[in-house]
């Protein structure tokens, strides 16, 4: 007789595009059952409506959290909740599924990871590029251009309306450069394996519609232990340019690796999510010459004909927690890596708001 697995009853928290994006993958896969939905706004009620009506809806994260009694919970609200949020879900028995950043301070992500191993529960975070095979591709090639490596990122948002909004609401807890840098601190770290040693960082802010304290365009530099450099730089805002918006490259002795987003990369698509990820096609140089000093191999072009959208990694990135939870993988070394990568972010916030270099 075959043994029937039921589905993991996860609690949705947050509605905004990454919450949405993770709703719609729970309510397509046979693996997972939504037992509730919970934002403060009337985002909850669109998303359900989008999804079919069917889900208990509720306002209050605590009230939800004890009359639906989840395996799961997906946490999409804003930074400054996940770690209360990520911890009362442990405390009651649920696995996490949480956004980066982890929380919104270093102490706080180690917290969080602490309740994981405390509680014996899943505690997964939100770092999409993770489960873009171009993206593992583009990592792959860089790797084997040497070292010490160059690597070059940037993601400007050139946001208004609803877009603005979401910016200004992040603004209120965490820059930019620490909201969406850790996912290239991520990479930039996978690329080289290496400890970062020193990070400097430049920031201005262009608006007075976030907190005094804060800024809405960041630009950091990191120094690894193996020579490598890296800088970032990410701004938001309906100020912001357009032009060379989307910036990842990296250049070692041996030649560069380039993503060519051509529409990716185009006017109008800076505050489009599905932007965000694409690669589209990855040039690759070589620095190889010939006797005459010209280059002896000609550049190639990888194109992988597998490129997800955002909504199939949201899928990936589900089904990956679902497989944690069903084969009780250990989470432990992605979660070092997200606390790793926030560490950075936050060292380098430090550096903007100090004006000084940052030992690591």
């Amino acid at each position: 007789m075959t043994e029937v697995i039921k589905p993991v009853r996860v609690l949705v928290v947050g509605c905004g595009n990454m919450g949405a994006a993770h709703a719609t993958a729970y309510h397509n896969m046979d693996g997972f059952e939504i037992c509730g939905i919970v934002s403060t706004g009337n985002s909850k009620v669109l998303l359900n409506e989008k999804l079919g009506g069917s889900y208990p809806l509720f306002s209050d994260y605590n009230d939800a959290l004890a009359e639906t009694k989840p395996d799961a919970v997906c946490i999409s609200s804003y930074p400054d909740t996940h770690e209360p949020f990520a911890i009362k879900a442990m405390e009651n028995g649920a696995h996490v599924f949480i956004e980066k950043p982890l929380a919104d301070s270093v102490e706080g992500s180690q917290r969080v990871a602490d309740a994981a191993k405390k509680y014996n529960k899943k505690l997964l975070v939100g770092y999409i590029l993770r489960y873009h095979p171009s993206w593992e591709k583009f990592i792959e090639l860089s790797t084997e251009m040497g070292k010490p490596l160059v690597m070059r990122m940037n993601l400007n948002q050139q946001s208004q309306g609803a877009k603005w909004t979401v910016h200004r609401n992040l603004m209120k807890s965490l820059s930019p450069i620490v909201d969406c840098g850790v996912h290239y601190i991520d990479v930039m770290c996978q690329m080289t394996r290496s400890k970062p040693v020193q990070v400097s960082a430049i920031g201005a802010r262009l608006t007075n519609d976030i907190p005094a304290d804060n800024y809405n365009y960041g630009q950091l530099q990191i120094r690894f232990e193996d020579g490598s450099v890296g800088w970032y730089e990410a701004g938001w805002g309906p100020m912001m340019s357009e032009t060379a918006f989307f910036v990842k490259d990296v250049i070692g002795p041996k030649g560069s690796v380039s993503i060519v987003a051509k529409e990716a990369g185009a006017s109008g698509q800076s505050d489009n999510v599905d932007a965000h990820t694409k690669t589209e096609s990855i040039k690759v140089h070589y620095a190889d010459l010939n006797a005459d000093d010209k280059f002896s191999r000609a550049d190639s072009w990888v194109d992988l004909k597998d490129e997800p959208d955002h909504q199939e990694l949201c899928n990936r990135e589900q089904s990956y927690f679902l497989k944690a939870i069903l084969e009780d993988i250990d989470l432990t070394d992605p979660t070092d890596d997200a606390i790793n990568s926030l560490k950075i972010a936050f060292a380098c916030d430090e550096s903007v708001k100090t004006g000084q270099i940052v030992q690591l």
